[in-house]
Parts: structure tokens; C-alpha cells; sequence
């Protein structure tokens, strides 16, 4: 006889609409906390409205709302990403050129409007949209009205992207093809393209898989028409890894730190994909596009890999309970912090002094006339035998690992043959050599000490030898008073702050290295890398100065809008050093002044001015620091490859 307690009876509560809100609620400034509703005492409420709107903690304790909160903010952001790419699509077919460039995309320039003389920059989406299987501009607004409702089923590869690009590529004009929606519902059209379609789903529940291969491919390499990948592989590489994900899905789970992580090595493995193995038709020869968008997915995988630390530290400051935590993974991490952080601060100035001195002894060579005792390919060599290695790897592994293949996963590998469409190169293969070894060890100077400065920040958050109480001070806190002499920039917070200055120090070496080695290398468009980079004086001339002639010259031109942002972008940039070099008490000093000034003239308003905050100052300086540098880059590097490419 088996004895069993009653189960206890659990009774659920459901609110039907525990919060009311409205519009006249949300159009209030600082609804959100009872401290910032009553309105402005000091102008420090204007800053405390930008830190505080996120903060749910100190909004309410019902986990309930916050969690709403976020579910909500999820789809706003969504609805913004819909609205701005539907504006994008829209923009596309009422001013773009892209029927004429579709009808001849190798020498027609693509254009995004018609106002600016300008041809070459364009809102990059031709290879998209050509990719997509989109012939007409009329089908660019229906994709705009439908606000990527229609852009779902139009970029369904197998059933429309494939056979429209079969079409294109085969130089049947766009006018002559069927409509999307005719490959959709009409099998017959399909199968005139790719017999195997009559059989539909058989050969897949009877595993006779082969069948497909006609239009799920397995070539490797680029079709030779649009300089792109083979949609056909596209196809087929994007079934398996439904499969694959279907598998992994269940496999993984993950709680916090590690899965935004991944996210960021995917984002930055994206940057460097999207040259060596260009997706879209005729993107590889669009050098604009290409440079874009490395740079872009190189920014966003460096502020991602921040946030990711950020993150990680206010997990540590907010959820972390070390009653709970004993023994387990973290806490040993964590027991084990002096020895990480002294190992990597080690390895820091080791490659520091590395990777630099190489550059200093080549400059002072040079300087002194010596080119036979600098570190070269002509002279003292430093070849990078491993990463050699690994490309003559992926150069045999078609005929080893892969024997469908007809081509190495991408061109830049050693050993492939150049493609060129319409006279311009697209891809060849990329060798690595004494420059190449140099440059790499300064990136990984630059990314260790990111790593450095983001990983204290996170193994610190709670306490340190010279604050034991950090975690009671939260994430972010200023110097804290008379007793702590010296106590500054130790917050959580502050490790961030710091840390996006370093990444935005090896981000930038990268985009640059990238720059000029596929101008030099692949686009074949400036001497000779090699030569001219072994020196810093190198990187300063004939890359920075010879380079920026285009953007600095652009005022006359077709390209004066790039001068006017890199104008603009260098003062964004300095107006940052404003609040970054200057303390707290300097600007509470002189806004003071102003105040008895205006008490004099009895003009003084009711709104008492204050100084921003030490951490309000620092989070202004760094945005508008990043902000001018990235931009100031980004026209940079734009005039010059419209000028050139």
C-alpha cells in the first residue's frame, strides 16, 4: 500500500489589466519615477531622465511590469526596424535608378535619388533586392506598403530568388520574367527550370536526396556572371542549417553573459564574410558596399562584446548572491580573479611593447637609410606560418574533405583564380606576409587590453582590495567621499566606460588595416601595401594623408557631402575632449559665475543650473567621442572609394 500526501490545491489569480495607462501618462516627462514626475529643481533632471528611463528596478519592485516593460520595448524596437527599412524599400522605388542598373548592372552605377550628382552611393539594398528576386520598381513598393509582410514570402529562396536570378543571369530581361507569385503557385513554371520539382516532396521522405542537387548545390566558389556566391548554395547552405539549428536548439540553453557573447564573435565572423564570401549579385564589385559594410559589422560585434561585459557586470552587481553561488564555476572564476587579471596584464605589456617596438625599429631603419635591417619580406622576414597554413588548408580541402566541390569555400584562400565581372576584380586570393604578421599582433594588443579593462570591470564589480563594499555602491558611483582618496574610475561602470575607448582603439586598426590591404591587394587601386606599411610613418603618409586628399578636396565635387561630415564628425570628436580632459569642479566653478551673472541682471530662471555629474560627463564625452570618430571615418573612407573604386 502506497501512502501519498494530497497534493496541495493551487489556486491562480489572473489580472485581467492590473496597470492602466494612457497617452497623457506617457507625454509626461519622468512618469516613470516619482522623484523625476515632480519636474525640474536643478537641469540635472534633464540628465536624470536620459540615465533613469531604463532603470525598472527603480521604477517598481513587481516583476510582473518590468517584464512587460521589456516584452514591450522588444516589438517597439521592431516596429522601428520595419518602419525604417519599409521607408528604405520605398525610397528605393521612388528615386532609385534600379530597374536601369538591374538591366545592366555591371555598367550602370547604381544611385539611391535623383538630386545629388552623385553616382555610386546608393542606400546599398540592388544586391539585395536583385538577391531577393525583385524585377520591377513597382514590386520595391509593394514591399514598402507591406512593410516586409510581402518581403518574407518574396525572399523565399528556393521558390523565387533562384529561378528569377536563373533568368537574370542568363541576360532574359527583367520585363520578360514571370511575376513571384506565378513560381509560387504554379509548379509547372518551376519545373521547367528544375525537373526534380514534379517529384515535390518524395525523394525527401524517401531519402532519395540527390534529387535535389539541381537547385541545392554544392560548388563552393563565385558564379562568374554576378561575382557573388551560388544562390543554388545558398539555398542548400540555408536548409541544413534550419536542420542543424532544429537539433541545436533544444541542445543549448544559456542564462546570461556566454549566449550575447556569441552573438558578438557571430557578428565580427559576419564583417569579414561578407567580402571573402560576397552572398548578393554584384556586391563583390560595388567597392563602396563592400567597405561598408566590413566597417559597419566590425562596429557592431566591438559594441556588442561591450555590452556583453556590461552586461555581465550588472549581473554581478544586481543578481549575483555568493550565499547561493558557493563552489560553482563562477565563484571559482572568481576566487581566481588576481591571477586572471595579472596574466592578461602581463600579456598586455608583452605584446605591447612587441608589437610596437617592431614598428619603432622598422621606423627608425628607415629613418636611418638601413632598408636591409628592417622587418620585411625583402629583408628580416616574420611570415605568418600558421595563418599560411591554415589557407593552404582550406585550398586543398575541395579535392579531401569536399569532393562535390568544384572551388575552396572563398577565393581569398591561397591557390584560386581571380574573378573579374565587367572589368572590375571581385575576388582573388588574399596572401598573408611580413606586414600582415605585424599589423595582427597589433590587433592583438589592442583586443587583450579591451579584454583586460571589460574583464576587471566584470571580476571587480562587487569588491576589490581597495573598495570591500563596491556592490553596495551599485553599478555606477563617482569618487565617494573624504575617506577614499583615490578611489576614482573603479566602478563598474567606469571599466565600461574605459573599455569602449579600447575597442574603439582595435576596431579602428582593423577597418583601417582592412581598407588598405583590399585597395592594395584585391581592388588593386594604390601601391603596394606591403612596401608602406611596415612603418608607422607609413600608416600616417601613405595611408591617412594620401588617402583623406579625396575627402579634403571634396568641396567642389560630387562628394562635398563627405567633406561636410568629416568636418562636422572632427568637431563632434573634439567637443567630446570638452568634457573628457576637464574636472567636475572647473564647470560647477564657471556655471556659477554665470548664475551670479545673471542674478546681477535679475534674469536668473527658477531651474537651478548644476554641472553634469562625473559620470554624466563621462558617458557625454565617450558618445559623442565615438560618435565623431566613427563618423569622421566612415566619410573618410567613403569619399575615397567613390573617388577611386
Amino acid at each position: 500500500m502506497i501512502i501519498r500526501s494530497p497534493e496541495p490545491e493551487v489556486k491562480i489569480l489572473v489580472d485581467r489589466d492590473p496597470v492602466k495607462t494612457f497617452f497623457e501618462e506617457w507625454a509626461r516627462p519622468g512618469h516613470f519615477s516619482r522623484t523625476i514626475a515632480k519636474g525640474p529643481d536643478t537641469t540635472t533632471w534633464i540628465w536624470n531622465l536620459h540615465a533613469d528611463a531604463h532603470d525598472f528596478d527603480s521604477h517598481t519592485s513587481d516583476l510582473e511590469e518590468i517584464s512587460r516593460k521589456i516584452f514591450s520595448a522588444h516589438f517597439s524596437q521592431l516596429s522601428i526596424i520595419f518602419l525604417w527599412l519599409s521607408g528604405m524599400y520605398f525610397h528605393g522605388a521612388r528615386f532609385s535608378n534600379y530597374e536601369a542598373w538591374l538591366s545592366d548592372p555591371t555598367h550602370i552605377g547604381p544611385s539611391a535619388q535623383v538630386v545629388w550628382p552623385i553616382v555610386g552611393q546608393e542606400i546599398l539594398n540592388g544586391d539585395i533586392w536583385r538577391a531577393s528576386g525583385i524585377t520591377s520598381e513597382l514590386q520595391i513598393y509593394c514591399t514598402a506598403i507591406g512593410a516586409l509582410v510581402f518581403a518574407a514570402l518574396m525572399l523565399f529562396s528556393v521558390h523565387v530568388s533562384l529561378p528569377i536570378n536563373q533568368f537574370l543571369n542568363a541576360g532574359v530581361d527583367p520585363k520578360e520574367i514571370p511575376l513571384p507569385h506565378e513560381f509560387i503557385l504554379n509548379r509547372d513554371l518551376l519545373a521547367q527550370l528544375y525537373p526534380s520539382f514534379t517529384e515535390g516532396a518524395t525523394p525527401f521522405f524517401t531519402l532519395n536526396w540527390s534529387k535535389y542537387a539541381e537547385f541545392l548545390t554544392f560548388r563552393g566558389g563565385l558564379d562568374p556572371v554576378t561575382g557573388g556566391l551560388w544562390l543554388t548554395d545558398i539555398a542548400h547552405h540555408h536548409l541544413a542549417i534550419v536542420i542543424l539549428f532544429l537539433i541545436a536548439g533544444h541542445m543549448y540553453k544559456t542564462n546570461w553573459g556566454i549566449g550575447h557573447s556569441l552573438k558578438d564573435i557571430l557578428e565580427a565572423h559576419k564583417a569579414h564574410h561578407m567580402y571573402s564570401m560576397p552572398a548578393y549579385p554584384y556586391l563583390a564589385t560595388d567597392y563602396g558596399t563592400q567597405l561598408s559594410l566590413f566597417t559597419h559589422h566590425m562596429w557592431i560585434g566591438g559594441f556588442l562584446i561591450v555590452g556583453a561585459a556590461a552586461h555581465a557586470a550588472i549581473f554581478m552587481v544586481r543578481d549575483y548572491d555568493p550565499t547561493t553561488r558557493y563552489n560553482d564555476l563562477l565563484d571559482r572564476v572568481l576566487r581566481h580573479r588576481d591571477a586572471i587579471i595579472s596574466h592578461l596584464n602581463w600579456v598586455c605589456i608583452f605584446l605591447g611593447f612587441h608589437s610596437f617596438g617592431l614598428y619603432i625599429h622598422n621606423d627608425t631603419m628607415s629613418a636611418l637609410g638601413r632598408p636591409q635591417d628592417m622587418f620585411s619580406d625583402t629583408a628580416i622576414q616574420l611570415q605568418p606560418v600558421f595563418a599560411q597554413w591554415i589557407q593552404n588548408t582550406h585550398t586543398l580541402a575541395p579535392g579531401a574533405t569536399a569532393p562535390g566541390a568544384t572551388a575552396s569555400t572563398s577565393l581569398t584562400w591561397a591557390g584560386g583564380d581571380l574573378v573579374a565581372v565587367g572589368g572590375k576584380v571581385a575576388l582573388l586570393p588574399i596572401p598573408l606576409g611580413t606586414l600582415d604578421f605585424l599589423v595582427h599582433h597589433i590587433h592583438a594588443f589592442a583586443i587583450h587590453v579591451t579584454v583586460l579593462i571589460l574583464l576587471k570591470g566584470v571580476l571587480f564589480a562587487r569588491s576589490s582590495r581597495l573598495i570591500p563594499d563596491k556592490a553596495n555602491l551599485s553599478f555606477r558611483f563617482p569618487c565617494d567621499g573624504p575617506g577614499r582618496g583615490g578611489t576614482c574610475q573603479v566602478s563598474a561602470w567606469d571599466h565600461v566606460f574605459l573599455g569602449l575607448f579600447w575597442m574603439y582603439n582595435s576596431i579602428s586598426v582593423v577597418i583601417f588595416h582592412f581598407s588598405w590591404k583590399i585597395q592594395s591587394d584585391v581592388w588593386g587601386t594604390i601601391s603596394d601595401q606591403g612596401v608602406s606599411s611596415i612603418t608607422i610613418n607609413g600608416w600616417l603618409c601613405d595611408f591617412l594623408w594620401a588617402q583623406a586628399s579625396q575627402v579634403i578636396q571634396s568641396y567642389g565635387s560630387s562628394l562635398s557631402v563627405y567633406g561636410l561630415l568629416f568636418l562636422g564628425a572632427h568637431f563632434v570628436w573634439a567637443f567630446s575632449l570638452m568634457f573628457l580632459l576637464s574636472g567636475r569642479g572647473y564647470w560647477q566653478e564657471l556655471i556659477e559665475s554665470i548664475v551670479w551673472a545673471h542674478n546681477k541682471l535679475k534674469v536668473a530662471p527658477t531651474t537651478q543650473p548644476r554641472a553634469l555629474s562625473i559620470v554624466q560627463g563621462r558617458a557625454v564625452g565617450v558618445t559623442h567621442y565615438l560618435l565623431g570618430g566613427i563618423a569622421t571615418t566612415w566619410a573618410f573612407f567613403l569619399a575615397r572609394i567613390i573617388a577611386v573604386g
